[in-house]
């Protein structure tokens, strides 16, 4: 249909829903972690600003909970609708692998969820501070599970093939496969970066509109700290795993910096910028500059590195994508690394929250944590094309027999409602972020006063309106 295969759209279908999925989990992740940091800052300082930060973004981390599981459960149905001759094939490793994520990670953050969102005036704080351990736990445990069956997917080992099936032999090498820590390190990272990104530009918004008060100073500030401390590691991390991608996936490496012809004896030029041109098997416009590609992909200054014409035609991912990518992520980690270190240049004399110019920076910094880890995602997956398990088994293999028209009529549905209904959650969300904190100069209300004392769902850890008055809660 429209020219496209049935591959092409379940291609597209999956890649739409996991792109509305992954960023929900990776807002989940850094909330849970700047949550149990909030906590931990308020039990030992007693600060009211800590509290409140912590009331303020607790109702930004229930909601993104709340999509980020109904998003994820498409996914999981899609592997059986889409894509059953894979999960036939290689269900014997990824289907325990998710299993493993629901019986740890999910139950231990449904368990402890509860007491988080609703117990501050319920359960001692020891216990209340144990809880958001938990969940930031759980929202670790379960990047780990889905990683190691991605990562397992791009560097598949500890298994055999037995009756046309993959079946694993040895669970250590599966879980702990050579891209395996690398990717987690990078995902974690990622997720710490878009949310600091995302606390940060809301601590701006609301300093470019005149709200000067501790709670929104505060928040700028522990992001761009945040930040500083992060983006350069994860710089490193990204190198390394480089060098691991290098190793496994060379023609993934050579799509990434489009480059064509491995010449002896000559060093690998740094692409900043060209078009890829598949067809022509060239980069058209490259912009470089000598060695550099040798320095950064190998650590020598000489060192080579296999160029697509040395892979077969058919095993070359889709270089005009990835190398846009590619650059799109690293080109925004350099940006934030910048911002840190602006920020950091301002905070003598607190010219951070004064220097409107930084500010409306910050702020138009805020999506870019989520686009540099949609870029890379992209780089990641495409690159790895055209394998769904890296040398074992071909996308092409791996798609069900359905009809275009029937994958095209369902991404059509897709499209309508996740654009209607979490267009309204994200909508929502915004604006509770565009009110901000709530002050509560009185450290000890009257709990008779406190509306939804013992809601009955997860929703009600928030208002039912942005405007209405945030429910507060005593110091314990």
């Amino acid at each position: 249909m429209f020219g496209f295969s049935a591959l092409d759209l379940a291609r597209i279908q999956f890649g739409f829903t996991v792109s509305f999925h992954i960023v929900f989990p990776a807002i989940t992740i850094g909330l849970a972690s700047y949550l149990a940091v909030l906590e931990a800052l308020w039990l030992l300082v007693k600060r009211p600003v800590y509290r409140d930060l912590y009331r303020f973004w607790l109702q930004i981390f229930a909601l993104n909970f709340a999509m980020g599981v109904v998003s994820g459960l498409v996914m999981a149905y899609e592997f059986g609708t889409n894509w059953s001759y894979f999960s036939a094939f290689a269900g014997g490793v990824t289907g325990p692998l998710l299993a493993y994520e629901v019986l740890t990670a999910f139950f231990l953050e449904a368990g402890f969820l509860g007491v988080m969102l609703f117990g501050w005036n319920k359960v001692g704080p020891a216990l209340h501070f144990f809880a958001t351990l938990m969940v930031a736990l759980g929202t670790l445990i379960s990047a780990t599970w889905i990683l190691a069956s991605n990562s397992w997917m791009q560097t598949p080992q500890g298994y055999e093939i037995i009756g046309g099936r993959i079946v694993p032999v040895d669970w250590l090498k599966v879980i702990f496969n050579p891209s395996f820590p690398y990717r987690l390190l990078h995902m974690t990272m990622a997720a710490y970066l878009a949310t600091a990104l995302f606390v940060g530009a809301s601590g701006a918004w609301h300093l470019l509109k005149g709200r000067d008060e501790p709670a929104v100073r505060k928040m700028l500030s522990m992001a761009m700290w945040m930040i500083l401390l992060v983006a350069p590691l994860q710089a490193v991390i990204g190198d390394a795993h480089g060098l691991n991608t290098l190793k496994y996936q060379p023609a993934k490496i050579a799509a990434m910096e489009g480059l064509w012809v491995d010449t002896p004896g000559e060093a690998v030029p740094l692409i900043l910028f060209g078009l890829p041109d598949m067809a022509a098997e060239t980069t058209r416009y490259a912009i470089e500059i000598p060695h550099l590609g040798s320095l950064i992909l190998t650590h020598s200054w000489n060192g080579r590195v296999p160029g697509l014409k040395s892979f077969a035609a058919i095993d070359r991912p889709n270089s005009t994508v990835v190398f846009w990518t590619f650059r799109v992520m690293a080109g925004l980690g350099m940006l934030m690394i910048l911002l840190a270190l602006c920020g950091l240049a301002l905070r003598p004399g607190g010219r951070i929250f004064r220097n409107r110019l930084f500010l409306r920076v910050a702020l138009l910094m805020g999506p870019s944590g989520l686009i540099a880890l949609l870029a890379g995602w992209i780089t990641t997956e495409m690159g790895r094309q055209p394998w769904v398990v890296y040398g074992v088994m071909r996308t092409k293999d791996a798609v069900s027999t359905h009809s275009p028209m029937a994958l095209a009529t369902t991404l059509g549905l897709f499209v309508v409602m996740y654009v209607l209904v979490f267009g309204t959650g994200v909508g929502y969300l915004v604006k509770l972020v565009a009110k901000g904190p709530s002050i509560h100069d009185d450290p000890h209300p009257n709990e008779a006063e406190i509306p939804h004392k013992r809601p009955a769902r997860p929703l009600s850890a928030f208002p039912d309106r942005p405007d209405a008055p945030i429910p507060s809660g005593g110091t314990r």
